[in-house]
């Protein structure tokens, strides 16, 4: 599932005339970076929710190869991250899912990151793995950290402690926890508490640079990441 029907007003002016999943950067747009991370994943078909200049979009994958793309359409409402996903869930199917954020993307250092979190699920002890990253990993992350990781992986809150970990855009999720979920706006966060106080939210820290791109001023650094993180890799 990705996550691509938000307004993107940080973005503006760009967003005025773009949604932001088509913003480029190193020649690549937002959306592209997703889903090229999936296609690497082996991800076959991706689940694309569609709101704010939604033709655009739709017209920009129709194009794409792998993964096949279904597109979700929220055009007659924003259903934001919770809400958009349980309208797509027919789509989905009943096996755990990605979910990527269309907005945020990473070069990975050795194996895939994505690869990496499915290795690591566990369906007994997890309803959500959702992907982090360390503060020093982040390029135009502008907040505080998003969760401690304990030891055996659990995670709690970290309301910005110095020690926290951000979560990076992406997580596998178990369809049960959307059980009886009505397709209204909801977020994500809600279901992130349900799985703290439940025990069964669990985190894996990713491997090589994250990159958010939340105002037209953070392009250029986010490109510089990418040339850095890209020159690295070889």
């Amino acid at each position: 599932m990705v996550l691509a029907a938000g307004l993107g007003k940080r973005m503006r002016p760009i967003t005025d005339t773009i949604p932001k999943p088509l913003v480029c950067i190193s020649g690549k747009t937002l959306l592209d970076w997703g889903l090229d991370s999936l296609a690497e994943a082996g991800v076959e078909k991706a689940v694309v929710n569609v709101h704010y200049l939604p033709d655009q979009i739709v017209e920009h994958v129709a194009s794409r190869a792998a993964p096949r793309i279904v597109i979700s359409d929220e055009r007659d409402g924003l259903l934001d991250s919770a809400g958009g996903i349980v309208k797509a869930l027919p789509e989905l199917g009943t096996e755990p899912f990605y979910i990527v954020n269309a907005d945020t993307f990473w070069i990975d250092a050795g194996e895939p990151n994505l690869t990496r979190l499915a290795l690591a699920w566990d369906d007994a002890r997890m309803d959500i793995l959702i992907m982090l990253a360390e503060l020093d990993q982040a390029t135009g992350h502008s907040g505080s950290t998003d969760f401690l990781l304990a030891p055996d992986g659990r995670l709690s809150r970290a309301r910005g402690a110095p020690d926290g970990l951000i979560y990076a855009g992406a997580a596998i999720v178990h369809p049960r926890i959307f059980a009886d979920a009505a397709a209204k706006p909801a977020s994500l966060n809600r279901y992130f508490d349900e799985a703290i106080a439940s025990g069964r939210l669990h985190g894996l820290q990713m491997r090589g640079s994250w990159i958010t791109v939340g105002t037209p001023d953070a392009i250029a650094p986010a490109e510089a990441a990418v040339k850095r993180a890209l020159a690295g890799a070889r």
